[in-house]
């Protein structure tokens, strides 16, 4: 396809344009190789040269080239700007161009902007105490970790949402292109609005490999990228070559072309694709053209370190040096190190400048949710059990409130794979409708172009948006099947990550948490089967760091409310709610549960027998579905064992159960004590797989007495209850567990022991007859007082 056209770029802006260019791949590649004589005011020597040479030169020209046309495209045109870089391991060149703009300094004093403070950038550089290779929370105006590939489009286009007027900038790399993720975000086009969202510019950089393969999208007919990317809802420019003067007016006009299109949009209300880039520039551009006879710019080798023996190879140390120079550093910076006038001519000045963006720091922008008060939707339950709602329905009448109350400020969504209404969370209908820029269908599907419920089948989209919303200063929620939140397990291993490390760096502010809702789940797939029957996200999660995580198994609807405001007010956490949306009975009132969760475990007396004497057996349980069946066990237990001591507990802060020193949330071992015993048979019902409390618990006094049921991979399409007996949690077997532990018991309760196998064994042969639970479960209410 043709280039843009040529701009009229005067002789000054393409000098000063060149010279911001020329600086910043000279600050990449320093940092690099360097580790002193940063400006090179001497020789080059091997004790110069980092020991071991980590970072990525390949992508990093095409970065700064397109960082430096972004400042002037700001100040050219005044806009409100931030960037987004997806190509793998780009720290160099946004450390170096943030370094020139003096945000780096800002943020970071001790790298200051003279030749101590660049010595100090090339030195830390992949280096022990200093920053990684990738565009990591350390760096300026960033939001997006760039060691992991797939996901910079759907991050532009979270912090687009509900920001009017701000433009995000996405250099998608061609790898990075290849990826699932980065393949379904184009279709994010079909979802922004240009009225009230802001803008998102893909910047498709075509340099041609990965690491050692050609890339996909450089190697198909231009023809056929051009039909793909039109396909997709967007308008495709070109800028292509190697030849920098050519390359920096192209640049220039296709960019003052996007900011004219994007205004157009702006003014026609949508109704035509949205702009981006496609930038063919060569791998490595700039860098050494061969080095020891085979070709590297333009190549794979490009890729990480051209020069990789400068140590110990004097013929690569001269070339080095060659290529350093090349960049004639004495014109770009002057005698202290600074970067000379030419440099800093068209780059921004205050939050102008991209890394001071505060829609890259979010936490400055951020404002508290004006939330429902909790006791304005509680459930009367005038006694345990006898009230039956549906959890999630209750929680989708309080998110409606959310949306309305937040209408104004316009800083809160919804976000999930098709699965609002199953999740019976559709009373968020009535306040907003899902967003969508394509023609409506049949009346009743409630899309609409303003909507703030974001669905669309993909669970790395929705995770995607929901972090750049969340990173750039708002808030939200992600509602998914339980089994299909393993999807975007990647992903949230780096948000994870990004937040631990966003936590511990001084200027960064506290974000809004990220909120999963995860329904649908293991003990209730009735029509979908094993292959929907999974609780594993939870033990994933729970790998990550103590800091961050959080996860909480309401037992019922009022503590799921409970649960649900504390997180939307919760910052810099990754919280997770495992909890079902059928049916189910309500154990605590309004006051009750505020108390239960604010405390995150706890004995419920009203449930347990003997409570004045030590029990003799503690039923513990942690989640819906092993809650009822604790109870209907403890009820059973209450009627034929009525001397037996029946200690009842509830977790529904999951990390409680940690030590204290593991976790911030984890009991002392005196109070956990206190809760399980140092030495009576615990008893655990658990909601996922059993394993997972063993190793939160292992380091407990009574570690050994604990015996955990929970889901063990037995699952098919079959009955509620059914799953249960499969998976060795039912009540009846819960009953069998107490009575094999407690000492003495099986001498005197042989005969309940024998009824409840037998009643196990009954329910197989009646499910398999009438196609239901037996008529004692499916009709168990918890004894009136």
């Amino acid at each position: 396809m043709p280039a843009a056209a040529a701009a009229t770029l005067g002789d000054a802006e393409l000098a000063q344009i060149d010279a911001q260019w020329r600086a910043a791949n000279y600050l990449a590649a320093g940092q690099i190789y360097l580790m002193a004589n940063p400006l090179l005011r001497e020789p080059l020597r091997p004790g110069q040269i980092k020991p071991r040479l980590l970072g990525h030169w390949g992508t990093s020209p095409g970065l700064t080239f397109v960082y430096a046309h972004l400042n002037r495209a700001i100040l050219e045109h005044g806009l409100d700007a931030m960037i987004v870089t997806g190509p793998g391991h780009g720290g160099p060149a946004l450390l170096a161009s943030t370094w020139l703009e003096g945000s780096y300094s800002q943020l970071w004093p001790e790298v200051s902007r003279d030749e101590e403070g660049m010595g100090r950038l090339f030195r830390q550089f992949s280096f022990p105490g200093g920053v990684p290779s990738h565009v990591s929370p350390h760096v300026p105006g960033s939001i997006h970790e760039g060691g992991e590939l797939g996901y910079s489009l759907a991050h532009a286009c979270g912090a687009a949402f509900d920001n009017p007027g701000l433009v995000v900038a996405c250099v998608i790399g061609d790898g990075e292109a290849e990826t699932g993720p980065l393949a379904t975000s184009w279709q994010a086009s079909r979802f922004l609005d240009p009225r009230r969202d802001g803008a998102v510019l893909p910047i498709l950089h075509l340099n041609g490999y990965k690491i050692a393969n050609p890339t996909v999208l450089s190697r198909i007919p231009p023809s056929e990228l051009d039909s793909l990317l039109r396909g997709a809802g967007w308008a495709p420019s070109y800028v292509e070559g190697d030849e920098p003067a050519p390359m920096h007016q192209a640049m220039a006009a296709a960019l003052d072309a996007v900011v004219a299109d994007l205004a157009a949009l702006r003014r026609h209300r949508g109704g035509r694709p949205w702009p981006m880039i496609v930038l063919r520039s060569p791998k490595g551009w700039t860098g050494p053209a061969t080095v020891d006879g085979a070709q590297v710019e333009g190549t794979w080798r490009a890729h990480q370190v051209p020069l990789a023996r400068v140590r110990e190879d004097p013929e690569h140390l001269r070339q080095l040096e060659s290529w350093l120079r090349s960049y004639r550093p004495d014109e770009l910076f002057d005698d202290r190190g600074r970067p000379t006038a030419p440099v800093t001519a068209l780059i921004p000045r205050g939050d102008r400048r991209m890394g001071m963006s505060p829609h890259a720091n979010g936490g400055v922008l951020v404002r508290p949710l004006a939330l429902p008060v909790v006791a304005e939707h509680v459930v009367e339950v005038p006694e345990p059990g006898a009230v039956t709602t549906e959890p999630t329905r209750v929680l989708g009448r309080f998110l409606r409130e959310v949306f309305r109350r937040n209408a104004e400020q316009a800083n809160f969504r919804l976000f999930g794979p098709d699965e609002t209404a199953s999740n019976r969370l559709d009373a968020v209908y009535e306040v907003t409708g899902k967003a969508w820029q394509l023609p409506p269908g049949p009346a009743g599907d409630h899309l609409a172009s303003d909507g703030r419920v974001m669905e669309v089948l993909s669970e790395h989209l929705c995770q995607g948006w929901l972090e750049g919303y969340l990173l750039s200063g708002r808030h939200g929620l992600f509602s998914c099947y339980e089994a299909f939140a393993h999807i975007v397990d990647s992903m949230v291993n780096q948000h994870i990550k990004w937040l631990r490390v966003h936590r511990e760096i001084p200027w960064r502010r506290p974000v809004a948490s990220l909120n999963y809702l995860l329904t649908s789940h293991v003990w209730r797939q009735d029509h979908n089967g094993f292959s929907h029957q999974d609780p594993g996200f939870v033990d994933h999660v729970a790998n990550k760091a103590p800091e961050v995580v959080r996860v909480y198994l309401p037992p019922d609807t009022n503590t799921l409310l409970e649960v649900a405001a504390h997180c939307l007010r919760s910052r810099d956490y990754v919280n997770v709610v495992v909890v079902g949306k059928d049916p189910a009975p309500n154990w605590l009132d309004a006051g009750e549960a505020a108390l239960h969760c604010a405390q995150g475990v706890g004995i419920w007396e009203w449930a347990s027998t003997h409570p004045g004497r030590e029990p003799d057996v503690v039923l513990a349980c942690a989640g819906d579905a092993p809650t009822l069946e604790v109870l209907a066990a403890a009820s059973i237990l209450r009627a034929s064992l009525p001397e037996l001591a029946v200690r009842v507990v509830n977790v529904v802060d999951l990390m409680r159960l940690q030590p204290a020193g593991e976790h911030p949330h984890g009991l002392g071992d005196r109070e956990f004590d206190a809760v399980f015993t140092p030495d009576r048979p615990v008893i655990f019902a658990y909601h996922g797989y059993p394993w997972l409390i063993h190793r939160l618990a292992y380091r407990r006094t009574n570690h050994a007495g604990f015996h955990v049921r929970g889901y063990v991979e037995r699952g098919t399409t079959t009955t509620p209850f059914d799953m249960l007996v499969l998976n060795r949690m039912d009540r009846f077997q819960l009953v069998v567990d107490v009575i094999d532990r407690v000492p003495g018991l099986l001498a005197t309760a042989g005969p309940l022991r024998q009824r409840m196998t037998r009643t196990r064994e009954r329910h197989r042969s009646w499910i398999t007859e009438h196609g239901e639970d037996l008529p004692e479960v499916r009709e168990w209410r918890w004894p009136r007082r």
